[in-house]
């Protein structure tokens, strides 16, 4: 996710955008290499100097350079992965919903999965979360999405969901560097790292 969803535009200065965005990619092999990539990027590009004192672990949309998520991205272009993001336009949000923020985040979120071909999967899917909610947030959104999903599954197919720290689960570094894209697209019209995977991106529409 990139953006935050914070309402209140008369005291404080929230984004005017918030964007929910899913990786999809297909199989162990492919998967491990997309967190290689990540690994490998954070090696040679943020801890190439001997002298830094502190090595930084992650990659992250708004704070990595541009030479830097291109570097990332030769590494991946060629595998079988897609983008799927929705950005929500919080000035037309209904004010009562703006007290509901779980519901706003769980509805997006089930919006943009709605456009992923579940129904194509034969043995396992594995929805990885960046950990942003507590246990009760947690709870209440597996539920809400294990029902959306099950409902397009095969009843052989495997649903696990998983909610872990971006710094632990390299993949959620990749997801946050396009959806960040994505994002800025729509909050500063800066399109120059969305250009560059932009071939990759099955879905990406504006809700409200």
């Amino acid at each position: 996710e990139s953006g935050d969803l914070g309402f209140d535009f008369v005291n404080k200065r929230p984004s005017k955008f918030f964007t929910i965005g899913i990786l999809a990619i297909r199989g162990i092999e492919n998967n491990r290499r997309l967190i290689k990539a990540i690994k490998k990027t954070i090696s040679r590009k943020l801890n190439q100097k001997k002298a830094r004192k502190r090595l930084l672990h992650e990659l992250k949309g708004s704070s990595s350079i541009f030479s830097v998520k291109e570097y990332f991205y030769s590494q991946i272009k060629d595998l079988p992965f897609a983008l799927f993001a929705l950005t929500l336009n919080k000035k037309k949000v209904y004010e009562k919903l703006t007290r509901d923020k779980e519901r706003v985040y769980n509805y997006v979120a089930r919006l943009v999965l709605d456009q992923i071909r579940f129904e194509n999967a034969t043995k396992q899917v594995e929805l990885i979360v960046d950990r942003s909610k507590g246990k009760w947030e947690i709870k209440e959104f597996n539920r809400y999405i294990e029902n959306q999903l099950k409902a397009r599954l095969n009843p052989n197919v495997i649903l696990n969901i998983r909610h872990e720290d971006s710094t632990n689960y390299r993949g959620i570094q990749a997801a946050d560097l396009f959806s960040w894209g994505v994002f800025r697209t729509y909050e500063r019209k800066d399109f120059g790292w969305f250009n560059l995977f932009q071939k990759k991106v099955k879905f990406n529409e504006q809700y409200l």
